[in-house]
């Protein structure tokens, strides 16, 4: 059973860390955009807006789950009985976590394309660096937590 609460709490932690990564991603992506000098050079680059989006998606889910993470470590039961969350977990979480590994990719995909093609964006370039790699430690956590919400779910059940 002292396994299965650091499983629990586990989950918990990592959901909190997901959200803030995410947070700290799409905080500086909005703070580029909106910033004097690189606001037009920044907004027009659309691929950042899909690290934005996938930010902005980690922020929701983990929002979303936080407070049924936090329920299941302190009361240690569902909120809501019944497969639904367990299968929303394992489900959610799988597409979140590609959703978060597109969103890497394309991060550092078009911050090197700029780097090599233009080198008067260095400071664009560097703050898409630092968003994807904030985006990459989310993405980790959510993979993390695809292991264990697909270990502390399978009771026995195979889905």
């Amino acid at each position: 059973m002292a396994s299965s609460r650091a499983i629990i709490n586990s989950i918990l932690a990592l959901r909190i860390l997901t959200l803030l990564l995410c947070a700290a991603s799409l905080a500086l992506i909005v703070i580029s955009m909106l910033r004097g000098s690189i606001k037009s050079q920044f907004r027009g680059i659309k691929s950042y807006r899909y690290v934005l989006a996938a930010a902005a998606g980690g922020i929701l889910y983990s929002l979303i789950q936080l407070p049924f993470a936090m329920y299941h470590a302190v009361k240690e039961k569902r909120l809501i009985r019944g497969e639904f969350l367990p299968i929303f977990d394992f489900y959610g979480d799988k597409v979140i976590a590609f959703f978060l590994a597109s969103g890497v990719g394309l991060g550092f995909g078009v911050s090197v394309e700029l780097k090599v093609q233009d080198i008067e964006r260095g400071e664009i370039i560097e703050r898409g660096y630092i968003a994807s790699g904030l985006l990459l430690a989310g993405f980790t956590t959510m993979a993390i937590l695809t292991i264990l919400t697909s270990t502390s779910n399978r009771k026995g059940r195979g889905f």
